[in-house]
């Protein structure tokens, strides 16, 4: 698997919008939220090239992430992979690189996720802790981990 996070540009908006619709539609169907221009205009009305990072499985676009500097912590604003990319491993492998890079840095990272969403258990799995239930979604912060690997 040649995985990679790469660059954005402006000019990739609105690919990554529609790539934003094809990913959310089951979790927002399930709760009778869908509509694919605000799923669109979430997006994109708050779109930052500089924060926004491609995902690359084989040179193929198979997903993106947005992270976000939040005072002094990191949001993770959006996390999406396109459906045919699903359940291989691959965002398990995507979000170990930001937690990585998170680490390093020794800053949190918050997120959120739709209530009846699969993303709840992922970031569970991944070392988030539920800090917040409101109507529509589930906010989780991940502190940073101290690396145990290095011998002092």
């Amino acid at each position: 698997m040649n995985l990679k996070l790469e660059p954005c540009t402006p000019n990739d908006a609105a690919q990554l919008a529609e790539l934003r619709v094809l990913a959310m539609r089951p979790s927002l169907e399930r709760i009778g939220r869908f509509d694919t221009e605000r799923a669109r205009q979430r997006l994109l009305q708050n779109f930052v090239a500089e924060c926004t990072r491609l995902i690359k499985l084989d040179g193929l676009l198979a997903g993106f992430l947005v992270l976000r500097p939040k005072d002094n912590d990191l949001l993770l604003d959006h996390f999406y992979l396109h459906p045919d990319f699903q359940q291989r491993g691959l965002g398990s492998a995507v979000i170990k690189l930001v937690l990585a890079e998170a680490d390093a840095m020794g800053k949190i990272i918050h997120v959120g996720a739709l209530r009846d969403s699969d993303a709840n258990r992922f970031y569970i799995r991944h070392g988030f802790v539920l800090r917040e239930i409101t109507e529509f979604d589930n906010y989780y912060l991940r502190y940073p981990q101290a690396d145990t690997s290095r011998c002092e």
